[in-house]
């Protein structure tokens, strides 16, 4: 019975015959895109190809390398040429390459990726010029074809998840060449609505029906929208501009809605959440304000009232009786002063502070009028001084003494020269003048 058993390796070396036998899998013409490309540093390459459902592994080895006239990269269509078997260690099967050439789609790949370097160095990837998606969306807005799968499974999964949400759709062309065009106009026309939450995408297809979402001025208009983004476009493999220009890229349309609102069951759960919360504080707050009220009650004041009225009664007597004493002790400190100016002098011989006075005014009469004698002794000399000298010097006294002045039409004459016969003239004397002429 033991003898029907087999192991492993012996199904996997099985399955390895049967496929290296296959003559349909020992020559096979294969269309795909590289994914996962790497290469090795002996010379090998090892990548995935894939298509929009299904992917197998492939390896080249450097003999095949040798011959082809391209590096490959993630995202390039190829054809390939190759035998289809069985890796033994991991009984995984694989295409080994034997060559490679680019497909036609190749060139949309270099497009893509000179596209993406250009608009990544103008920081339209940046993370911090994402925007946040809204946490409960209340209406969004729906860029896509408006009949296929991709707006009913949006519709139904937003009806399942948020049905609060109200959904507005902009029919556009999600394919071929009047596509791009009519998407930056729809993003345009959503930008004036008063949207949420904006959803821009389409289902899964080839590249060539995905490149509208490729396009730089669909990208510019999507990165300049003032409304939260997503893209959805395509499958979860499928990678477009829109994507990385939007504030978040979603890998299917119904995975947008599932990403940009919540789930109904999970909101009521959390408000149920909150609720149990805000009940458990408010009981906890009756708890400590019944306690501090509790506390308020039991205090001796509030079950003796009349104690506090006693205990101010007998401080209002105790400042009573200090506010009387300090009164008294003020009066008697004031009559002691009263009574001591009382006896002094000023008021029992008033007239002495007349004489007090009277002699100090008398003293400083005499003092001032010493003090003008002197001052008026200390002008009068030199001025007495002067008018000696002047007296001395008058030409007056000179004259009384019979000296006189002769002019001779005003010219004082000092010499008998200055004067001829016949001249008039004017002698001033001490008491007037005369007038002669000279003979």
């Amino acid at each position: 019975m033991q003898d029907k058993y087999i192991t492993v390796t012996q199904l996997t070396k099985y399955i390895k015959f049967r496929f290296d036998n296959d003559e349909n899998l020992g020559h096979i013409f294969l269309r795909g895109e590289i994914s996962n490309f790497k290469a090795h540093s002996r010379g090998h390459y090892y990548f995935t190809l894939k298509d929009e459902t299904s992917r197998i592994n492939a390896v080249m080895f450097s003999s095949s390398v040798s011959k082809c006239k391209f590096l490959p990269q993630d995202g390039m269509k190829v054809l390939v040429t190759g035998k289809v078997t069985v890796y033994e260690a991991t009984g995984g099967y694989q295409i080994y390459v034997n060559t490679m050439t680019e497909d036609g789609i190749g060139n949309l790949y270099i497009a893509f990726e000179q596209l993406k370097e250009k608009l990544a160095k103008e920081g339209l990837f940046d993370p911090a010029r994402k925007k946040t998606i809204p946490r409960y969306p209340e209406t969004i807005g729906i860029i896509t074809a408006p009949t296929g799968a991709a707006i009913r499974d949006i519709l139904s999964t937003l009806k399942r998840r948020w049905p609060l949400a109200r959904a507005i759709l902009f029919p556009s062309l999600v394919q071929g060449a009047s596509a791009a065009p009519d998407i930056i106009r729809q993003i345009k026309v959503a930008s004036t609505y008063p949207l949420d939450l904006l959803i821009v995408g389409r289902g899964g297809g080839s590249i060539e029906d995905m490149w509208c979402f490729n396009d730089e001025m669909v990208a510019r208009t999507l990165a300049s929208c003032p409304i939260p983004t997503i893209s959805a476009v395509g499958h979860e493999i499928d990678f477009t501009i829109a994507d990385f220009v939007a504030d978040l890229r979603a890998p299917t349309p119904t995975g947008a809605i599932e990403m940009g609102v919540p789930h109904q069951n999970d909101v009521l759960q959390l408000i149920e959440q909150i609720e149990k919360r805000l009940e458990k504080s408010i009981f906890h707050q009756l708890e400590v304000e019944n306690e501090y009220l509790h506390q308020l009650t039991d205090r001796y004041i509030l079950k003796n009232p009349l104690s506090m009225y006693e205990i101010k009664e007998q401080k209002f007597d105790h400042l009573l009786d200090r506010l009387s004493l300090g009164m008294g002790q003020l009066i008697d400190i004031r009559k002691a002063r009263l009574a001591k100016s009382i006896d002094t002098y000023l008021f029992t011989h008033p007239e002495r502070l007349y004489m007090e006075k009277e002699k100090e005014l008398a003293h400083v009469l005499k003092t001032l009028q010493q003090q003008s004698t002197l001052t008026l002794e200390h002008f009068t000399n030199p001025y007495n001084q002067v008018l000696s000298k002047l007296e001395t010097l008058n030409p007056l006294l000179t004259m009384k003494r019979g000296y006189s002045i002769t002019r001779r039409e005003g010219e004082v004459i000092t010499s008998s020269k200055q004067v001829k016969k016949d001249d008039i003239l004017d002698i001033t004397l001490a008491d007037g003048s005369i007038t002669s002429k000279v003979v």
